[in-house]
């Protein structure tokens, strides 16, 4: 997996400012307009979580508006059946602003999904069947209730409760929802020039393919939703992307117009690859948050990967560690490059969030199965863990023969193709039993050793070829 990057990208919309150093020399404001209260989320600023913030004319509104508990949202359109790691960087801004004190809304997309979000894409979407929808929408409330509630037992260390975390699906305002209605009121808040002028629209209209109707009104659902939102939970603050500037624009003006009060948009870094690719579902190249789709192990491994000119700013970005701490760890970082010190701790954290204790304690027991000890950690290692480790490995279910030997096994899972291949690479030492290597063919497998407590054993040919086996008893 190429390593994860996140670039500081230039936004055409005249209203947005970026978090650099102009951002930062606004933020001096908090002290006039006392928002250096814990509830002021430009902090995280500081650790490089908002890239921008629209409109930026009105920073020290904002900045008022953090004084007291607020509520902010994020959408995510279930377009698949797992949230990935870019959907993570905006959930965790989201946990940074329950933990200062603000409600915060994930919003499940189950009606916009349908219609099709053009940002990004040169084509349009697939259109999504009905049943795929709602089994996404089940798997991503999953994915999201799974987060927060790691997030509060496993890392929120604060005294205050949190407040509520909402998650709700749109399709739930626009059930009732009459077409005609809906254009004769909220459409005719919408200039047409102005939603061509946005980026995904106008990129699309130039390409050879266009754009459908459908698509073009997206920024029109996306809008509602937030003025839905803002109506229902006097949510004044939208989190997302900064390839969702646009979307947020429309949200913004809607609000105005419909209200005459103003709304925010906080918009977090898009993570690229080291090629500069966007990462995510689309591209085939996501990490994702459920673990059926990339495990524990798989994750932390990704992270614990990372180059080390990354970590700092992956520590500031994915974690909850204190600032202090980071430069902490990093300081025993540069001290001990080999020794991995910050990469250990990130892939910890991150996958202590998404997959919780019993997470971590997988990724850590495949971890020595293949660098490590190999067989107390085989022991206490499920069927299905194993299965989920070694996804691609054939699998094999044993009746358990007291007087079975090695080769006779490596015959009944079909190791080698022939025999005297067998006899060959097992007496050159290219067998290994459990990590362990075994060079006698006709040794007679044992109880406890080969075929462990927990009645697995595993095969591996060569350096990468593995082969799993469940053994059942008469």
């Amino acid at each position: 997996m190429a390593a994860l990057m996140v670039p500081f990208r230039k936004t055409s919309c005249k209203r947005v400012i970026h978090a650099s150093n102009y951002l930062k020399s606004r933020l001096d404001i908090c002290t006039r307009y006392g928002s250096t209260s814990p509830m002021n989320m430009l902090e995280l600023n500081k650790r490089g979580l908002i890239e921008s913030v629209f409109p930026d004319q009105r920073i020290p509104d904002l900045l008022r508006l953090f004084s007291s508990p607020q509520s902010l949202y994020c959408g995510y359109d279930p377009t698949a059946d797992s949230l990935h790691i870019g959907n993570l960087l905006s959930l965790i801004a989201l946990l940074h602003g329950q933990r200062a004190g603000h409600s915060p809304i994930a919003v499940i997309g189950g009606a916009t999904a349908l219609i099709g979000d053009p940002s990004g894409k040169n084509t349009d979407r697939v259109p999504m069947k009905a049943e795929d929808v709602e089994n996404n929408i089940i798997a991503l409330m999953k994915n999201v209730e799974c987060i927060v509630d790691n997030h509060k037992k496993y890392i929120y260390k604060g005294i205050k409760p949190l407040p509520d975390f909402r998650i709700l699906n749109n399709s739930q305002w626009y059930l009732h929802q009459n077409i005609i209605t809906f254009l004769a009121t909220t459409g005719r808040h919408f200039r047409v020039g102005e939603m061509i002028s946005k980026h995904s629209v106008k990129s699309r209209l130039n390409s050879k393919e266009g754009i459908s109707c459908t698509e073009f009104m997206y920024q029109v659902f996306q809008a509602y939703d937030w003025l839905h939102l803002f109506q229902t939970y006097n949510c004044t603050i939208q989190v997302g992307g900064n390839d969702q500037t646009g979307n947020i624009s429309a949200g913004f003006d809607l609000i105005n117009k419909v209200t005459k009060q103003h709304a925010f948009g906080l918009l977090v870094p898009l993570l690229l690859t080291a090629s500069g690719e966007k990462l995510g579902k689309s591209s085939g190249n996501s990490l994702w948050l459920n673990p059926n789709k990339t495990s524990p192990y798989e994750l932390y491994q990704h992270f614990f990967n990372l180059p080390d000119s990354d970590v700092e700013k992956y520590l500031q970005l994915f974690t909850f560690l204190p600032m202090e701490e980071i430069q902490a760890i990093m300081t025993k970082q540069n001290r001990a490059p080999d020794q991995r010190h910050g990469q250990k701790k990130l892939a910890e954290q991150i996958t202590l969030l998404v997959h919780g204790e019993a997470g971590i304690d997988s990724a850590l027991r495949c971890t020595e199965i293949l660098f490590g000890d190999a067989i107390p950690a085989l022991v206490q290692m499920t069927f299905q863990e194993l299965q989920q480790l070694f996804r691609n490995a054939p699998t094999s279910e044993i009746i358990y023969n007291p007087e079975l030997t090695v080769f006779d096994l490596c015959q009944q899972i079909k190791c080698f193709s022939r025999v005297e291949d067998a006899v060959r690479i097992i007496k050159a030492g290219g067998l290994y039993i459990n990590q362990q290597r075994v060079t006698e063919p006709d040794y007679v497998l044992r109880d406890g050793e080969h075929i462990l407590h927990n009645n697995i054993t595993l095969i591996r040919v060569g350096k990468k070829n593995y082969y799993v086996v469940r053994w059942h008893y008469r």
